[in-house]
């Protein structure tokens, strides 16, 4: 499956989570360029505003994977 890149909106936390420097904002941060690094790639765009991670990567492997785990 070819995924072009494009930027990923997840509804993940609470709205207080308000920008990428929160500590739970920031511990995703960390997991998502893990799973970049086991992939291969990076993690190329990451942004926090009222809870809503918006997210991106190099690697057309791993957002295809995403995008099927999404569909599930």
């Amino acid at each position: 499956m070819k995924v072009s890149s494009g930027c990923f909106e997840v509804d993940l936390f609470e709205r207080e989570v308000d920008d990428a420097d929160h500590p739970y904002a920031s511990q995703f941060k960390d997991m998502l360029e893990s799973v970049a690094e086991q992939y291969g790639c990076h993690l190329i765009s990451f942004e926090v505003n009222k809870g809503t991670v918006l997210f991106s990567f190099d690697g057309d492997e791993l957002n295809a994977d995403i995008v099927e785990l999404l569909r599930k």
